[in-house]
């Protein structure tokens, strides 16, 4: 994908989709023509999963047309949905630790387990991941994923120095140190070096005032606060030499088109971010839904969703897999997704080096969302 970063803020039409794509076309049951009125879907989620490269296709062969709504961080995500119609979304994109407060607030419909492949996630924990179940029933689907550590530029930062969240302190680069504009990565990274581990959201008094210690520390290193948009400028450009808070689903576009910027799990542990779909509370159009849903757990869907313009993710089914290392082995053996390779997305989980992003458990998101108001206005 040569001209991914050229295409990443426009619209690529249906005949460079498949140009630019490169996944194999494969038959899947859930396309089927029709010719009644288009139906429109309206979507709640990050930037790109309303784009056509991963829609254009679900689109034509079942007569819709999705209308998206595009947010950055779960907190904006509750917000735009606390301030609309009940019925607004008929289709929500969350990210995996806030479906708990889309189910609390009554947002999202409750789904059937046996209309997904849970037999064949790539690990157990995407089957029964935390809070995608309440009292036993399921309320939202994992459909893709990401590590999160230290994002960087080759130039700047050697390969030995990303190997720990310290070369963000690098005095070559002050100044020049951005964060993606969202607490929950961000202090989460600073948590991991604090050597807090799997207890990373699950602090103390004596631990969350560390971490806001560390966290202000840092304040003179900070060029910047960033969107995605800035975020993935700020490193394109060379204004940015390291970013807190990201990962590949950043550096990955970009590492694709030469720059020399990298994302590395350092020896303090990295995050998983993860992406679930869930039915938009009293939606009259679950049944498309669900049908879309299941197509983006397909092969077909899973390799869309791993080659994505906006930003990369893991398959998270086998067949996903198998189907991205046939149609796209370069981006497969790029990302690790393969058997035995190092740093392969399941074996750094299986040795507990990567923890699930997830909400503060004694503190409050408004607690950390003030700190990270007053470290940024420091």
């Amino acid at each position: 994908m040569t001209n991914s970063i050229k295409n990443i803020f426009k619209t690529p039409n249906r005949r460079n989709l498949l140009k630019v794509s490169g996944a194999a076309v494969l038959t899947t049951p859930f396309v089927s023509r029709a010719w009644a009125a288009t139906t429109e879907i309206n979507m709640l989620a990050w930037y790109g999963h309303g784009e056509p490269d991963i829609v254009a296709e679900f689109e034509a062969a079942n007569n819709v047309k999705f209308v998206s709504k595009y947010y950055a961080g779960g907190d904006n995500m509750m917000a735009l949905i606390a301030q609309s119609p009940p019925g607004t979304y008929d289709i929500i994109l969350s990210d995996g630790e806030f479906v708990q407060q889309l189910n609390a607030a009554g947002y999202v419909e409750e789904m059937n387990a046996a209309d997904y492949p849970f037999d064949d996630m790539l690990h157990d924990d995407f089957t029964k991941f935390p809070g995608h179940w309440s009292d036993g029933k399921l309320y939202s689907v994992m459909v893709r994923g990401g590590h999160l550590g230290v994002s960087y530029n080759k130039n700047a930062i050697s390969a030995e120095e990303a190997q720990s969240y310290s070369c963000f302190w690098k005095p070559e680069i002050k100044g020049k140190l951005g964060h993606f504009d969202w607490h929950l990565p961000s202090l989460g990274m600073i948590s991991l070096y604090n050597g807090n581990g799997s207890s990373l959201w699950d602090l103390d008094d004596s631990a969350w005032a560390a971490v806001q210690e560390n966290t202000l520390s840092l304040r003179p290193q900070v060029g910047g606060y960033f969107d995605y948009g800035g975020t993935f400028n700020g490193l394109k450009n060379g204004e940015m030499l390291a970013m807190c808070g990201i990962g590949d689903w950043i550096t990955g576009v970009l590492e694709k088109d030469g720059a020399p910027v990298g994302s590395v799990i350092p020896k303090e542990g990295g995050i998983q971010w993860t992406e679930s779909y869930s039915i938009g509370k009293g939606t009259e159009k679950a049944d498309i839904v669900k049908k879309f849903i299941q197509y983006m757990l397909s092969p077909t869907g899973q390799v869309k969703s791993a080659q994505m313009l906006a930003y990369p993710g893991f398959c998270i089914t086998k067949a996903g897999r198998a189907a991205l290392i046939e149609a796209d082995p370069a981006e497969a053996k790029r990302s690790h997704q393969m058997d035995g390779m190092a740093n392969e997305p399941i074996s750094l989980i299986n040795d507990g080096r990567i923890h699930y992003r997830d909400i503060p458990k004694q503190q409050s998101l408004e607690d950390w969302n003030d700190f990270w108001s007053e470290y940024k206005n420091s």
